[in-house]
């Protein structure tokens, strides 16, 4: 096969093979892929554990609980996914229906979530760190003053 025939058959490879991979992640769900993982934290007795699956087809699952050496304390089931064209955060601790907090802010590796409408919290944000990831809720407690509860996670087995 001369040089021309072998030039054009790669050529004509390499476009079949691009047209046929699979699509890329929604952008803006695939730069949120960061927080895929498996991330353990030890509190007070309870160790607290979120999941996430890394991005694909545009959906990010997780889910979180919370035990203690005996007993489960708590669970929830979180996904972001894209609603009305952005980043939405939707969470359903112990099986409730989702609540939705909207992605408000973002950065290369945090993630700022809200629902101004909620109760508690009315945000979440997440954020990689060098140790980690970082997580927090925060919005007004049940006698009105600003509460916030962090999470400092650690992949799990550090």
């Amino acid at each position: 096969m001369n040089t021309i025939k072998r030039t054009m058959l790669g050529a004509l490879v390499a476009a079949t093979l691009v047209t046929t991979a699979p699509a890329s992640e929604a952008p803006e769900i695939g730069q949120l892929g960061w927080i895929a993982g498996h991330w353990c934290m030890d509190r007070d007795g309870e160790r607290v554990e979120e999941y996430w699956l890394p991005p694909r087809s545009g959906l990010l699952i997780g889910m979180g609980r919370t035990t203690t050496s005996a007993k489960a304390r708590a669970f929830e089931f979180m996904r972001i996914q894209l609603q009305a064209g952005t980043p939405t955060l939707l969470a359903q601790p112990m099986g409730e229906p989702p609540v939705a907090f909207t992605l408000t802010r973002s950065g290369a590796d945090w993630a700022h979530f809200e629902n101004a409408a909620h109760d508690f919290p009315k945000l979440v944000e997440y954020r990689r760190t060098p140790q980690g990831l970082h997580a927090h809720i925060a919005g007004p407690g049940a006698d009105g003053k600003e509460r916030r509860i962090s999470f400092d996670y650690l992949a799990c087995g550090s």
